[in-house]
């Protein structure tokens, strides 16, 4: 069959309108492809040089290595996005996709997680996270059903540090302590006065003398830069708290993730879970480290104080369960969780050393 020169220009034309369609039909799906990234917001409360903002970052990362990159996680440092003690509601409200803050910067809120916060003697950061995970998914508290809790992480034990030297009870009887959460009720049992604020604050308070010592982990006096302003470090095992993190999720926002983005999320957050805890411990010794080089005093309580401390502190726990049973919360329950699993993390490190 023979094709003449007008046959033959329609069949160019016929092959150049194809090759047209195929270019726009890809161009299409590139564009399908770039309007499916999920594109979300994160609001943490640490600085952007901070061990656990760090850690945010390669979380973020490894999500949205896993997902092909159908995942990219923006993150606001510094609280920037939404305040510390705002980022919760923020997550709610949608004001921010995922948060990252301290439960307790919002006291009232979560009546049964604060518990978390009393003074039983953490012995190291790691094993505080590993307990305060545990012990959210056994009691799955439903003062936090109105996001998406991903994970939780905590600081290794508290301690005080002070302008003033402090070397018993007497020393801290009057004494301007800043605190959050149930270290409140801690530092006045002590004879302290407490005075709330952000760990974002407590910088410029101790400058000017607004409070004389901060209860904190002692990871903050590097991260923080509070060592620069306070003179001692009081090692307090009888106080030993934690303060806990959560990592959230806008409950709408996650249910509109597709199942195998959802996965991801959980597969990756179990895993950064021993990373916070591991990342606090090497916080505190890095803290530790910085303050011996600068001359700063590590002060050890004699084991006779110490006994001082822990007798003064003990109504804070059972004020505690009493308050969540009134509440018809498992505040005994979740109490002797708790303290049985701090003994047995502190049996396992025994056995390690």
């Amino acid at each position: 069959m023979k094709f003449n020169s007008h046959t033959k220009g329609e069949s160019r034309m016929w092959v150049v309108s194809v090759l047209l369609g195929l270019a726009a039909f890809l161009q299409g799906c590139s564009r399908s492809g770039e309007q499916q990234v999920i594109r979300l917001n994160y609001s943490i409360f640490f600085p952007p040089t901070h061990i656990q903002t760090i850690e945010a970052g390669k979380w973020a990362d490894e999500i949205k290595k896993r997902s092909g990159g159908r995942v990219e996680i923006r993150i606001f440092p510094g609280g920037i996005l939404t305040k510390a003690d705002q980022c919760y509601s923020g997550v709610m409200d949608g004001i921010s996709d995922l948060g990252m803050s301290c439960f307790a910067y919002t006291r009232g809120r979560f009546p049964l997680i604060e518990g978390f916060d009393l003074p039983v003697g953490y012995p190291d950061g790691i094993s505080a996270t590993r307990i305060t995970n545990e012990l959210i998914r056994k009691y799955r508290p439903k003062e936090i059903e109105n996001t998406h809790l991903l994970y939780v992480h905590a600081h290794g034990p508290g301690i005080v540090a002070t302008v003033p030297p402090v070397r018993k009870l007497e020393d801290l009887q009057g004494l301007t302590v800043r605190a959050t959460g149930l270290c409140v009720k801690i530092v006045n049992l002590l004879g302290g006065n407490s005075i709330g604020m952000p760990q974002g604050d407590t910088y410029e308070a101790l400058q000017k003398g607004v409070v004389k010592a901060t209860f904190c982990p002692i990871e903050t006096l590097k991260g923080w830069k509070q060592g620069e302003v306070i003179n001692s470090v009081v090692d307090t095992p009888a106080t030993g708290y934690t303060t806990t993190m959560y990592v959230t999720m806008n409950k709408e926002r996650w249910e509109s993730l597709p199942p195998d983005i959802q996965r991801i999320f959980e597969e990756v957050s179990a895993e950064w879970i021993d990373r916070h805890g591991a990342g606090w411990n090497q916080a505190d010794q890095v803290s530790i480290d910085w303050l011996k080089e600068h001359g700063k005093e590590i002060y050890k309580l004699p084991s006779e104080e110490t006994a001082r401390w822990q007798e003064r502190v003990k109504p804070v726990l059972a004020d505690f369960a009493e308050k969540a049973e009134a509440k018809g919360l498992p505040g005994k329950a979740f109490l002797k969780d708790l303290l049985d699993a701090v003994e047995k993390a502190h049996r396992e490190m025994g056995a390690k050393q």
